[in-house]
């Protein structure tokens, strides 16, 4: 019984698919006019995990991410680079599938671009001026009249009346109110520019994301999901185009995840505290930031800072060692633990509640790791299974314990080696392996001192050494 809090009905809604046991979801995808920041990380995640989640429930799920590859935006920075815009979204599009493969994000099914769907855009404005809710400026522009749909603001809780009375003057002299916003663009010189029935021009921002979401998925389908800051004007707006053009309720239920903050304060490139993925994984390894990202509910604000990822860094950590050493099973999940983890994640996605079941089983894992050998197997196997539901513990434990929590930048390109005195310099994890097996020789000729003294000075640089009762050595990185 998966329920969901719909910002529409400002309650948990039971999910009832319009189709039995089939899901459309369409989410805001990015304006690729720049590199992914934290924020996009927050908004693929999340979204990620729920197709994950749903598709594990049984549901045939058409995820759709759409792509923002014309607007104001990508026009300017291309002006500003001398570059094509064409060439600039290219870019950027590549990066921007190389940090979601980075951070396990799986990619959606279908992926429309906006210049793609010029066709499907200029017939959905053709119908709502058809229905007179919308109309061509004396500047060439088409603007949607938002006083002509009685629903406006439902989603925002926002009074149009409220809104206007807000307004300052409006200087766009072509709107008939000020709240009236645009669907078409009259081409400016040197701008990228399609025919329509208008002339030359581009679509507006809001238009972009009806047409591509009801030409993929229906008229009318079951989730729409996007951040918090999307939901006044651009979802508001989404949902006056759609329903005024077909007639038909737009989506059943709107998920909107909430804001992105750097230690507690709002990301924001001028106060300086503004971070891309890139540079994020310069530091931490893609599932830490994943797993950082799904510690907090969805919907509560995500605060951003060194000690947060840290903290993320040392509870995979413990995960990851319950996992070591541990022969994993092809078994069935563990029914007590199934449920909790479905309980949590039927309760509005509950991924924090979800992951502390994972380290419930971690706990009783390492209880039994040394005893009996079969219960330690069935908890690993579901250990593993349920943190692959939310695209986690990927990887082998020792080679993850062995890479701490540095970038992959920071290992991969580390040629700094361990000296035979035994003076630790760098990351190289054959080097390493070398100082424990001198540390071991040394036990094994009692050079107690020699031995402490390996110990510590790897210590002091962040790697700790587990001695095992079979008498080897294993090791990970703080």
């Amino acid at each position: 019984m998966l329920k969901i809090y719909n910002t529409l009905t400002r309650k948990k809604d039971l999910l009832q698919p319009r189709e039995a046991d089939k899901i459309g979801m369409y989410v805001c995808g990015m304006t690729v006019y720049d590199y992914c920041h934290i924020g996009h990380a927050r908004v693929m995640v999340v979204f990620d995990t729920v197709a994950r989640y749903l598709r594990y429930s049984g549901y045939d799920v058409t995820y759709v991410r759409n792509i923002t590859d014309i607007d104001d935006k990508i026009i300017q920075r291309a002006h500003e680079n001398g570059e094509d815009f064409g060439q600039l979204t290219e870019r950027f599009i590549d990066a921007m599938h190389e940090d979601e493969q980075a951070l396990s994000v799986l990619p959606p099914d279908i992926e429309p671009r906006a210049t793609q769907s010029i066709t499907e855009i200029i017939a959905m404005i053709a119908a709502l001026i058809t229905k007179d809710l919308a109309y061509a400026g004396n500047n060439g522009d088409v603007f949607y009249s938002v006083a002509k749909f009685k629903n406006y603001g439902q989603l925002s809780g926002k009074n149009p009346d409220d809104l206007q009375a807000g307004e300052r003057v409006d200087i766009d002299q072509a709107k008939r109110n000020p709240l009236d916003f645009v669907l078409w663009k009259m081409a400016k010189a040197g701008e990228p520019a399609w025919a329509s029935p208008w002339g030359l021009g581009r679509p507006g921002w809001h238009i972009e994301c009806s047409a591509m979401a009801t030409s993929c998925l229906g008229n009318h389908f079951d989730i729409h999901g996007g951040g918090m800051d999307l939901q006044f004007p651009h979802h508001e707006n989404e949902i006056a185009q759609s329903e005024g053009a077909t007639g038909e309720k737009f989506v059943n239920v709107w998920m909107h995840n909430g804001f992105v903050r750097v230690d507690d304060e709002k990301m924001s490139k001028s106060l300086g505290n503004f971070f891309t993925v890139r540079e994020v994984l310069k530091k931490y390894r893609p599932e830490i930031i994943r797993f950082f990202i799904l510690s907090s509910h969805y919907r509560s604000p995500l605060n951003y800072s060194d000690e947060q990822l840290n903290d993320a860094a040392a509870a995979l950590n413990r995960l990851y060692t319950a996992l070591r050493g541990v022969i994993v099973p092809d078994l069935p999940i563990l029914a007590g633990y199934q449920s909790r983890f479905e309980q949590a994640m039927d309760d509005d996605f509950n991924t924090p509640v979800a992951v502390s079941v994972l380290f419930d089983l971690a706990r009783e894992l390492n209880k039994n790791k040394d005893g009996d050998l079969e219960l330690a197997g069935q908890l690993a196997a579901s250990l593993k299974t349920l943190g692959g539901l939310l695209g986690l513990l990927q990887f082998n434990p020792d080679a993850w314990l062995q890479g701490g929590i540095q970038g992959f930048a920071a290992i991969q390109n580390s040629n700094d080696t361990l000296f035979a005195t035994g003076q630790v310099t760098g990351f190289s994890n054959e080097a390493i392996d070398q100082q424990v097996q001198m540390r071991l020789d040394a036990k094994k000729a009692k050079n107690w001192a020699l031995a402490d003294q390996i110990r510590d000075q790897l210590k002091a640089q962040g790697i700790i050494l587990e001695d095992e009762p079979n008498g080897t050595t294993s090791w990970r990185r703080e």
